[in-house]
């Protein structure tokens, strides 16, 4: 009886234990890792969360730029074996959270279940542009011109397993041409090049260059996803290009460490969806290009079907690996 009453005690604090660490948290700053350099979408997305994350809830949220390995991969893992108490979590990609997991397999860092799912927080589409000396206009002319060189263009990307290096993949794999794909670790870096003429052709996530294609600095061929974005609403989609294989959505949201407190998680979730709620953060989203995650009737998130969310993404992009037959050294 000592025994089992000792260990219904021990059962009974640990259930207890966990709405008390939800009623204190956050009691001191959150850290929010993004594993790209600023300057990029991942970074702008999480900058825009910033001020008013902070206000709702009531500690600072401080980000920590953690680039290195591939697609974000030492940012992600940094959270992945942070300790699991809500103060350290990741604006989680697309290339981390889904695309790498196929592409590296047993040499990712972690395993999918060592995080959990807290909020999405936008889509936004992928553009293929071009440096303005590149003497093509449309997606159809840059295929011709790099099939009369196999070879010589390069074609630069935020880093391997990235969205944008797969949105590359499937142009070369649909169009039938040879490019040298360039990776760099950010869109910032990436940009520099390809502005400055080293690099021909860019795949990048439209937040991240739509001031570059709206101010000419370079020319936007197609958007990755099946409509039109209304933050570029005169450039076509890789569909009405003649290329409709070469569709990608870039997504990101909030990961937590897994066995992170479920009502820390759902806290934070709350926080993340009333800040996308507001029309002026909203708005500030929509002009890079964003589109709402759209999980549930009304139009954001929860924990539960960002999770969904993300497994199916890891078996889509799991099979887009495979049939493609692409691999990284």
């Amino acid at each position: 009886m000592m025994n089992r009453r000792t260990l219904l005690g021990g059962a009974a604090a640990a259930t207890l234990a966990t709405p008390a660490l939800a009623q204190a948290w956050p009691a001191r700053p959150v850290r929010l890792v993004v594993g790209f350099p600023p300057g990029g979408t991942t970074d702008l997305a999480a900058r825009v969360l910033l001020e008013p994350l902070t206000t709702r809830l009531g500690q600072p949220v401080v980000i920590e730029n953690r680039p290195g390995g591939s697609g974000g991969n030492v940012g992600a893992d940094v959270v992945a074996k942070a300790e699991p108490d809500g103060y350290t979590v990741l604006m989680q990609t697309v290339s981390s959270g889904a695309i790498n997991h196929g592409l590296y397999g047993a040499r990712m860092p972690h395993r999918p279940d060592a995080m959990t799912a807290v909020a999405l927080v936008v889509k936004v589409p992928n553009a293929i542009y071009v440096t303005n000396a590149l003497p093509v206009r449309t997606l159809a002319e840059l295929v011709d011109y790099a099939k009369a060189r196999p070879g010589r263009l390069n074609i630069g990307s935020s880093g391997v397993g990235t969205s944008l290096h797969m949105t590359g993949e499937l142009l070369k794999q649909a169009a039938g041409i040879d490019m040298t794909h360039v990776p760099f670790r950010g869109a910032g870096p990436m940009l520099q090049e390809i502005i400055a003429g080293r690099v021909e052709v860019g795949v990048d996530n439209l937040p991240s260059v739509i001031g570059h294609l709206r101010e000419g600095r370079l020319r936007p061929l197609a958007v990755t996803t099946a409509t039109r974005t209304p933050a570029l609403p005169d450039v076509p989609t890789t569909a009405e290009a003649g290329f409709p294989a070469v569709e990608a959505t870039a997504w990101f949201g909030v990961t937590a460490p897994a066995r992170t407190p479920q009502p820390v998680v759902d806290q934070l979730s709350r926080a993340i969806n009333a800040c996308l709620a507001d029309p002026a953060v909203w708005a500030r989203l929509e002009d890079l290009g964003g589109q709402k995650p759209a999980l549930t009737p009304d139009g954001l998130s929860t924990p539960a079907t960002f999770q969904a969310f993300i497994d199916a993404e890891i078996v889509k992009w799991g099979e887009v690996v495979r049939r493609g037959n692409i691999t990284v050294d």
